[in-house]
């Protein structure tokens, strides 16, 4: 085969999923559409760490894939962010602090040297959608809602398999953590925290005594704990009433839900469903995630390889 890697069509597409605790890279098959298995590394991340040890350890993680791939990387990122200039906008939310203002693409190319022309940025909750669209549960579905529940809620409008994120029927920025129910933040009361803080209260448990995380309160649901329970419940319950005006406007025909909460999907599907009421003539229906590990890579792999957007 003749011609260098960036000619050569069939060269797998390099790709970095960056979250809060770990950084995830891959080559992504353009003729399968999935991650290379022997190419999926996972290594983690500190986000409280300078923002010189952030790029070092995201680009370690990167210069482990074989050499032969694609010159343009898709990069999913969790915001504040800016993916056009790929400068972070980290302020006030726990996390990538010192990467506030920091030029991350200009960062990780020079470590990257020859192994990256262009990095595409995207955020990693519309990586996941892409992902899921274009090989999960989102398939098929013109207009679709996804969803990751982790420790906030993540969402994508996806329209023919691009985020929507300007305009009257989607919430600002396309993001619903932004919205507001019963006159408070929407993370107020679904979120990590949230179900912690709210099943502590029915629970009765004494301030200063160690909360239950979030998978210990599902199995204690799982259970029939009456507390744990009503935590659920209502948390997603409020979800689904917080969606449903949107789900209504943007015409969405499914509601696609990954994170590590929709692992406890017994607990989660029925109460989103029920507060999910549709006004506006709409039906959608509530579907797990298909690829919940590999979706943000084929996301981010379809961003790098269809889009025109490029960090300079």
């Amino acid at each position: 085969m003749t011609g260098t890697v960036s000619e050569r069509t069939g060269a797998p597409i390099p790709v970095l999923d960056i979250g809060g605790t770990h950084v995830t890279a891959a080559l992504v098959d353009p003729a399968t559409n999935r991650p290379l298995p022997s190419s999926v590394i996972r290594r983690p991340l500190g986000s409280d760490a300078a923002a010189a040890g952030i790029l070092d350890a995201i680009a370690r993680a990167a210069l482990e894939l074989p050499a032969e791939h694609r010159p343009s990387w898709g990069v999913a990122m969790p915001g504040p962010f800016d993916y056009d200039t790929g400068i972070g906008r980290f302020q006030g939310i726990g996390k990538f602090e010192s990467l506030s203002g920091v030029d991350v693409g200009a960062g990780l190319r020079r470590r990257l040297a020859h192994r990256a022309e262009r990095l595409r940025f995207l955020n990693d909750a519309d990586a996941f959608a892409i992902g899921e669209y274009h090989a999960g549960a989102a398939a098929g579905h013109d207009r679709v809602v996804c969803l990751t529940l982790g420790t906030g809620v993540g969402s994508s409008f996806l329209r023919r398999g691009l985020p929507v994120h300007d305009g009257p029927q989607v919430p600002p920025g396309g993001h619903v953590y932004r919205l507001t129910v019963y006159d408070r933040p929407l993370e107020d009361l679904v979120s990590r925290r949230a179900i912690r803080a709210h099943h502590a209260r029915l629970a009765a448990i004494p301030d200063g005594h160690a909360l239950p995380d979030v998978h210990e309160i599902a199995a204690l649901a799982t259970d029939g704990n009456s507390a744990a329970v009503e935590a659920f419940r209502y948390a997603f319950d409020t979800l689904g009433q917080a969606l449903a005006p949107w789900i209504d406007r943007f015409g969405a025909t499914a509601v696609v839900v990954g994170g590590s909460m929709a692992q406890s999907w017994n607990l989660i599907h029925p109460a989103l469903r029920a507060g999910l009421v549709l006004t506006g003539g709409t039906t959608a229906r509530v579907l797990p995630a298909r690829q919940p590990a590999q979706a943000p890579l084929i996301g981010a792999a379809h961003w790098a390889q269809d889009t025109a957007s490029a960090a300079p």
